[in-house]
């Protein structure tokens, strides 16, 4: 019985992470946006992406200020692109509804932001899948805790990586916009 609920669950594993292997470049995903529509990366060729999970309730939330500074200060060059995810301390419990008028109200947040995703654990989205398992020069695997970020150059490919406390507008990330 133990033998065939693992062997379930790593079909299930693999078969939720079929998606992912058909895509070859950031180009080839889509996201649900927050308030509706889709974010279609393709959209964004000729940009650099930052992709960040994001959390309302979290010690890094303060973030959300200098995301935005960081789109209205570079936005010619830059895309910044939130996923609200709940996978670390309960602390995006809201619907997107209330995550989105708590981003407009607290930090005037108008970036594109995904809909509500899982970024780690059985559910991981699979843009998320993917973009953990690229390898770049800062560190491969799973995202450790929320506000976690991706850089993404002009030509799709992941440049860098950035742990919690790197600050979106740190100099950093600032000097290769």
């Amino acid at each position: 019985m133990k033998t065939i609920f693992k062997l379930t669950l790593a079909i299930g594993v693999l078969l939720s992470n079929f998606g992912t292997m058909a895509q070859s470049s950031i180009y080839d995903f889509k996201v649900d946006g927050l308030t509706g529509g889709e974010i279609n990366f393709a959209d964004y060729k000729g940009k650099k992406i930052l992709i960040v999970n994001t959390a309302s309730k979290c010690g890094y939330t303060k973030q959300y200020e200098q995301l935005q500074e960081l789109h209205a200060k570079y936005g010619s060059n830059i895309v910044v692109v939130g996923f609200p995810a709940n996978n670390f301390g309960k602390q995006e419990p809201g619907s997107n509804e209330e995550i989105e008028s708590f981003c407009k109200k607290n930090y005037g947040v108008s970036f594109p932001m995904a809909a509500k995703v899982s970024v780690k654990g059985d559910d991981t989205h699979p843009l998320f899948t993917w973009l953990n398992a690229l390898e770049n020069p800062d560190f491969t695997g799973n995202i450790n805790w929320n506000f976690e970020k991706f850089m993404i150059d002009e030509n799709g490919k992941l440049i860098h990586r950035y742990r919690s406390r790197t600050s979106p507008m740190d100099e950093e990330i600032t000097s290769i916009l």
